[in-house]
């Protein structure tokens, strides 16, 4: 499996920072976008849905086909019990109402609750998430992680790089969001349009994000037609 921590699906760090984000692919070529989110607001759903639609807009190259389509997941480790059914993991997934089964669509959304506490594997590794003191962790793949960011001068000048990017980058995809709500709610139409409002947004990241609404746009209307 290789990772890029940091990374998000749109090749973009997370616009919140009470959040971390890594993206990996496994050997068959699926998708995990992970999130470690602190704030409720930056795990609602909409976010899941922006997540899973850039991984796809990002797939597609040039000749392929939506059957080209790789699995993905969009999963969110929160602090809080954000959907509110005091269990200690949810898997979202699309079903046919009328048939009571799953659409099988390869896109999967997974919200871990962090407040929830049982002597489990999954518990003891959210324990490690929230932990700050390598010592008190359960796995020690982790804890040698955090041991090196936060004690070695190496790994402390690292983290103190990636905070000053983040903080960096934090407007630029405040801005990059703003424009992707606009373009699905249909008030900006066009990339010239989207150019003229937001002229600091590179062009690709712009047209990553009209490639999003037609992916989902296209999928909507062949859901319709079924």
């Amino acid at each position: 499996m290789t990772y890029n921590e940091n990374e998000g699906c749109c090749k973009q760090k997370s616009s919140y920072r009470e959040s971390y984000s890594s993206q990996a692919v496994d050997k068959d070529g699926k998708i995990f976008n992970v999130e470690i989110q602190r704030a409720d607001k930056g795990a609602v759903a909409e976010r899941a849905r922006f997540n899973s639609s850039i991984i796809d807009a990002n797939q597609l190259k040039k000749k392929q086909t939506y059957t080209d389509l790789k699995e993905s997941y969009v999963i969110f480790f929160t602090e809080n019990d954000v959907l509110g059914g005091n269990k200690p993991i949810y898997h979202v997934e699309r079903v046919i109402q009328e048939m009571g089964t799953l659409f099988n669509d390869g896109e999967h959304i997974i919200y871990v609750n962090g407040s929830y506490e049982a002597d489990t594997p999954l518990e003891r590794l959210i324990h490690d998430f929230k932990c700050t003191d390598p010592k008190d962790m359960y796995y020690k793949e982790l804890a040698n992680r955090v041991r090196y960011f936060k004690e070695t001068e190496e790994g402390v000048a690292a983290m103190s790089n990636a905070m000053e990017i983040m903080r960096n980058e934090a407007q630029y995809n405040a801005r990059l969001e703003d424009l992707h709500r606009l373009v699905f709610a249909k008030k900006i139409d066009s990339f010239d349009e989207a150019k003229d409002f937001y002229p600091s947004i590179k062009d690709e990241d712009i047209q990553e994000i009209f490639d999003a609404f037609h992916i989902i746009s296209s999928k909507l209307v062949k859901e319709y037609e079924d």
